[in-house]
């Protein structure tokens, strides 16, 4: 091997959070005005990919901890926890029917918010060094 060839060091990260990466290190924050833009431009699927994190829709708090993201887990755990209180204080007191429906509907919202937030989140850990509380830090809303 002569002292011009180059070797490659494989990433530790897959294809896909390379792709995410380098789409937020163009575009900037998702809360940026060119974030939202550059993202209307791709193919769906890329889109869903870059915008969204699959397994942080299921397994939300669990993929928080296993990404190192520990503080901003554990701040959406209390957000959750204190949502949930509240509407239970509430359902004692207005004797809803269909609280169970609603539950529902409040789950699916915050496993949208892990899965809206992770990759975002990541980048700023791993790229920028960034591990703050604030879960929600260069979001759009």
């Amino acid at each position: 091997m002569s002292t011009t060839e180059q070797v490659q060091e494989p990433s530790k990260y897959s294809e896909k959070w390379q792709k995410r990466f380098a789409f937020f290190d163009a575009h900037g924050a998702p809360s940026e005005p060119g974030y939202k833009v550059a993202l209307k431009a791709l193919p769906f699927k890329q889109r869903v990919t870059i915008n969204t994190n699959i397994i942080a829709f299921f397994f939300g708090p669990i993929y928080l901890f296993v990404l190192g993201l520990w503080k901003k887990n554990l701040t959406l755990i209390a957000i959750i926890v204190a949502v949930n209180v509240a509407l239970e204080i509430l359902y004692s007191y207005v004797h809803i029917s269909f609280a169970q429906q609603l539950d529902f509907g409040v789950g699916f919202a915050f496993n949208l918010l892990y899965a809206m937030t992770t990759n975002y989140a990541y980048y700023l850990k791993e790229q920028k060094g960034e591990q703050g509380w604030n879960p929600f830090k260069g979001m759009r809303w």
